[in-house]
């Protein structure tokens, strides 16, 4: 009798539960799936080894990963049904078939194991799911509409996924990311972009956070589209980009930063030099050839088991100056780098940009601030504030809106005008409105309304009296 708890669909179809799912399964079952996993298994990497030899000797270039999986498909179907007439010939002997939905869900398992996500592949091919957190056999996602859900376990065992996210991870870029008890922590991107963060031995059970980014190609347009900002704040906003204006985008976990700091690049001539600065590698802008051709992207770099070899961000936003980069933007400021960045900003390189986590606007000064003070300058606050007010144009705030959790909003944006002493003095330009959306606040200096309009910047669209959010 399958559980109800485990009988929850995956990609439209019924979770039909494997041996690790049904511990009450009869033995003689249990066996004849694990007969039928293994024998999948080995003629899979027979006959795959096979195709690979003869592809090589005719001369015929490699097969891409789509054809792989379809040959791969045709290969343990075949398998399964040769399996189960092997079944059939030796029941005498303690051969027994296997369900049909069990085989097929045995093939897809095998099919993840070979392709590197196991019981992950499900969920990944879920668009609609945007967070799966994962401890030890608790599998929890939230999606897309906000509505959070508890699913099957993704692997039989702790061990288990202990070892599919060293896999992962070791396999992720361009240096090998460790996983065990030496290095119980570890971030890495998955193929389709999804982003992982893992820990062991520091949690009484292996826990595992993917992360996935809806809108890997955004635009300011899109993000109106889908009303994180409306056609004010898109006029807005592209007019600081084209301007060059230093930018720091802000607000709370999972907020959309990234989105957000995917959109202003779009507006990023193409003729520019892009260096991308991240902890692990996510913004992906030179993706796209088209729309940014000239992007280097440099990705920080753990220790190794000696505890030499690290790279931090900081030392990759000094290195960045040295790359003539038109603009400099790092993927997430969390520590001494602010100082390397801010000079970056003040040093010719005008129009970077960089997120922070921060839970209001003006909040985020104080935070670059206590990040300063980490940096080997150990800067007091005084020096920072002058620092960060004279790299720093403006601050573009992110909330979730009081009427619907599951969207993403601009609700401020901050414009830096100076420091005194140990303040940082900005004006806020749009402020949050009763549901949190940004409506036009204090007015913009005369200099920096010239130098929007000179950008493409619409006045008049911030000096209507309502209807800032209507199309």
């Amino acid at each position: 009798m399958t559980r109800p708890d485990l009988a929850v669909p995956v990609n439209g179809r019924p979770h039909v539960p494997g041996p690790t799912d049904l511990p009450h399964r009869p033995a003689g079952e249990t066996a004849a799936v694990e007969r039928l996993r293994q024998h999948l298994r080995d003629e899979l990497s027979s006959e795959l080894s096979d195709r690979v030899r003869a592809d090589e000797s005719a001369g015929r270039p490699p097969m891409d990963a789509p054809a792989r999986r379809r040959l791969a498909e045709a290969i343990l179907t075949d398998a399964a049904e040769a399996h189960a007439q092997a079944e059939l010939r030796n029941s005498a002997a303690g051969g027994m078939l296997v369900a049909p939905e069990v085989e097929q869900r045995v093939i897809r398992q095998v099919l993840d194991e070979v392709f590197g996500l196991a019981g992950l592949e499900p969920l990944l091919a879920d668009t609609e799911i945007e967070n799966i957190n994962i401890n030890g056999d608790r599998v929890f996602v939230k999606r897309a509409d906000g509505g959070r859900k508890r699913l099957p376990p993704v692997v039989g065992s702790d061990t288990e996924l202990i070892e599919l996210i060293r896999d992962l991870a070791t396999r992720s870029g361009v240096e090998e990311r460790r996983f065990d008890r030496g290095s119980p922590i570890v971030n890495f991107q998955l193929p389709g972009g999804e982003r992982v963060s893992a820990v062991m031995a520091v949690t009484a059970r292996p826990s595992v956070s993917i992360r996935r980014h809806r809108f890997t190609k955004v635009t300011l347009a899109d993000l109106r589209k889908n009303g994180t900002i409306d056609l004010a704040l898109e006029s807005f906003l592209k007019a600081l980009v084209k301007a060059k204006r230093n930018i720091l985008v802000t607000g709370g976990t999972a907020i959309g930063k990234t989105t957000m700091l995917r959109g202003l690049a779009s507006a990023i001539p193409p003729w520019e030099r892009l260096v991308t600065i991240e902890d692990v590698f996510e913004l992906g802008l030179g993706e796209d050839a088209e729309v940014h051709p000239d992007v280097v992207a440099l990705q920080a770099r753990e220790p190794n088991i000696e505890g030499q070899g690290e790279i931090s961000l900081s030392d990759l936003v000094w290195q960045s100056l040295r790359m003539s980069p038109d603009r400099v933007i790092v993927g997430e400021v969390r520590g001494p780098e602010v100082i390397p960045l801010t000079n970056a900003m003040s040093m010719g390189n005008d129009g970077s940009m960089g997120t922070l986590h921060s839970s209001s606007s003006q909040g985020a000064f104080t935070k670059l601030a206590a990040y300063a003070v980490q940096g080997p300058e150990r800067l007091p606050m005084e020096a920072t504030n002058l620092l960060v007010a004279a790299a720093l144009h403006f601050v573009v705030h992110l909330e979730k809106p009081r009427d619907d959790s599951s969207q993403r909003v601009v609700s401020s944006i901050r414009e830096v005008v100076g420091a005194d002493g140990a303040q940082i003095i900005s004006n806020e330009v749009w402020r949050p409105g009763p549901d949190l959306r940004a409506v036009p606040g204090a007015p913009l200096r005369t200099d920096t309304v010239d130098l929007l309009v000179e950008a493409g910047y619409d006045p008049d669209l911030f000096e209507r009296r309502e209807g800032w959010w209507t199309p």
